[in-house]
């Protein structure tokens, strides 16, 4: 995978970042906060945050319901570590693809379809992020939103939901006209060579299998209330983050924070999304809710250091568990089916 370039590219924009939140700090302030954190707290957080992981298995399963009603949790949460530790050492975002790679190295799902759930997951992530950005801002606590409303943030925000909204009526038109594009897809790929055309069409119904979760009333209930579970809980790790860095602000304003900071690493940038991690929170806790610059930068790049590394080290043991590399991905098959049995238990 000939990633030089992204590599650089993400490099500039995460050290773009860093030194823009920098600009006017000491270092030595923010280190020194660090080091002052409430070790009990942090670790609170810690633990909240890579139990999160976990959430998400036990969210995917509902995802991937259309494809395979008892894919076992431990394959799922092989998948997730696996995805999120590729994300934190390899760049532009080649988790998403290593963990829907993963999961059919250990369940007989195609990839096409893997890929198809993490669709709906990041739509329904979407939809619950600005949900979580937007009702705080409603509460009489929130600090105000005119900053929020103007200027080039403002614009930001409005492409942003922009985007969506445009995300939204293309999954829209795919979940009404499946059968027509089924079609057409099939007369664009019937003279390729090798076989190749019976592939793409099969990886393509296999991709709208998967979203039939927003077709199901049943299942696509049971995916929004595990969305905002899992949003919540990840919410209790930023709060608990706040205590350990000494920052007196309440749940409401933990949630705006992730949910900003859900938004900022979405822009491209080095693994492991530094850069714009701390640059997300300090713009919630310092440009928003007015907290100290140094305190903002210490939760900043302290809770992002702590969450870093214990996902990373268990995405690691499970690539070794199931022989996992990035290298596999450039042969990933995406219309056929590749089962395992190493890491399969029942839920």
């Amino acid at each position: 995978m000939k990633m030089g370039w992204k590599f650089a590219l993400g490099i500039g924009v995460s050290g773009f970042f860093i030194w823009f939140v920098l600009r006017g700090v000491d270092p030595a302030e923010v280190i020194a906060q660090i080091s002052q954190a409430n070790p009990w707290y942090f670790l609170a957080s810690v633990s909240v945050g890579t139990a999160g992981y976990f959430v998400r298995a036990l969210r995917w399963k509902v995802l991937l319901h259309p494809l395979k009603p008892d894919t076992a949790l431990r394959s799922r949460f092989a998948g997730v570590s696996i995805g999120f530790a590729v994300n934190n050492l390899f760049p532009a975002r080649v988790g998403e693809l290593a963990r829907a790679f993963a999961l059919t190295r250990v369940e007989p799902i195609t990839l096409s379809g893997s890929v198809g759930s993490l669709v709906v997951e990041r739509f329904l992530d979407s939809i619950v992020l600005v949900t979580l950005f937007l009702v705080p801002m409603a509460l009489p606590s929130f600090p105000g939103a005119e900053g929020l409303l103007s200027g080039a943030v403002g614009a930001l925000l409005g492409a942003t939901f922009g985007f969506l909204a445009i995300a939204l009526a293309g999954l829209v038109a795919v979940l009404i006209f499946p059968e027509p594009i089924v079609r057409l897809a099939e007369r664009l790929f019937v003279r390729l060579p090798g076989g190749w055309g019976p592939r793409m069409v099969g990886a393509l119904e296999s991709f709208l299998q998967a979203l039939k979760v927003l077709r199901h009333p049943v299942l696509l209930t049971k995916a929004v209330v595990w969305s905002y579970v899992f949003w919540l809980w990840h919410g209790l790790s930023f709060w608990l983050g706040f205590k350990a860095f000494g920052i007196d602000l309440g749940f409401a304003a933990a949630v705006f924070t992730e949910a900003v900071v859900g938004f900022a690493v979405a822009i491209p940038a080095a693994p492991g999304f530094f850069g714009t991690f701390q640059a997300g929170a300090d713009f919630a806790l310092s440009g928003v809710y007015g907290v100290a610059e140094p305190s903002a930068l210490a939760f900043a790049f302290g809770y992002h250091l702590g969450g870093f590394f214990p996902i990373t080290i268990i995405g690691l043991y499970y690539a070794w568990s199931i022989g996992f590399s990035v290298k596999d991905l450039r042969g990933g098959d995406g219309g056929g089916l590749v089962s395992g049995s190493e890491v399969k238990s029942d839920d």
